[in-house]
């Protein structure tokens, strides 16, 4: 006899862009879904100026919407003080929650390494500045990511400083390093995410890792419209499908889904700063 399970009662997708023309045909849908699915929260991260503009205009829009502002690696050559004033000025609305999705980005050739770590630099400090956690991009960056991070938060530390008084400094989206990294992480403030790829039945050395992860120290993210979890390659991926995240690392923790659950989502409402 098969058991229905009950519905989740409340999931965090950490990280989303749901501003993408991917979902223009059906936002308000995909929305539903998520919350059908127990997704209570959604938050969209912006890359640029014109999608964190976006990512805001749907915060506005729903309710259980939250937006972050700032200038993804691969966007970043043009970027100006005109820029940071403008992400300045965005990240004042009630439902900016975080600055990024920010870092550096080896794989794609489109911007030098050394224009990158300005801007990064440049973001990092903003963020400290007006006391709002970051979003960590790192794609083949691993050790001068870790470098500037380290610098970074050292700084930060310091006695009386905005970014010392934060309970989490910031998140290394869709976490790709090693323990080791993992490790540094937590020393700083940090937390980890993991999204989709953690249910890819060939990511054998992220399934090895998990275990060794602390899972109060995680979020669970989608980064939707991309890294579709199993068994939905290769399609559009969306908030909904957190779940199937949430419920691999149950599975690789041996715990049950509910304390991931409940976990991921306390961790996700404290770094966001997001009153339930």
């Amino acid at each position: 006899m098969m058991v229905e399970r009950k519905p989740v009662t409340q999931l965090v997708d950490s990280h989303c862009h749901l501003d993408l023309s991917h979902f223009d045909d059906d936002r308000d849908d995909v929305v539903a879904r998520a919350e059908a699915a127990g997704v209570k929260t959604i938050v969209t991260i912006g890359i640029d100026l014109p999608h964190s503009a976006a990512a805001i205009a749907l915060a506005e829009r729903y309710p259980q919407v939250y937006a972050t502002v700032g200038v993804h690696p691969n966007d970043c050559q043009d970027f100006g003080p005109t820029a940071l004033v403008e992400i300045r000025r965005m990240s004042e609305h009630p439902k900016v929650v975080a600055i990024g999705e920010i870092g550096l980005d080896y794989y794609w050739d489109r911007t030098s390494p050394d224009r990158q770590k300005e801007v990064f630099q440049q973001q990092l400090d903003l963020a400290a500045e007006l006391g709002l956690p970051v979003i960590i991009h790192n794609r083949e960056a691993h050790e001068d990511v870790r470098a500037q991070l380290r610098t970074w938060v050292t700084k930060g530390s310091l006695p009386g400083s905005s970014l010392s008084q934060r309970p989490f400094a910031g998140v290394l989206h869709s976490f790709s390093g090693d323990l080791s990294m993992a490790e540094e992480a937590y020393e700083w403030g940090f937390i980890l995410g993991l999204a989709g790829p953690a249910t890819f039945k060939n990511a054998r050395q992220l399934h090895a890792l998990v275990p060794h992860l602390r899972p109060d120290r995680l979020m669970v993210e989608t980064d939707a419209p991309y890294l579709t979890p199993h068994p939905y390659r290769g399609k559009r991926n969306e908030p909904a499908r957190v779940r199937l995240v949430a419920e691999k690392l149950a599975e690789l923790w041996d715990i049950p889904f509910t304390e991931i659950e409940r976990l991921t989502t306390t961790t996700a409402q404290t770094f966001y700063g997001i009153v339930a």
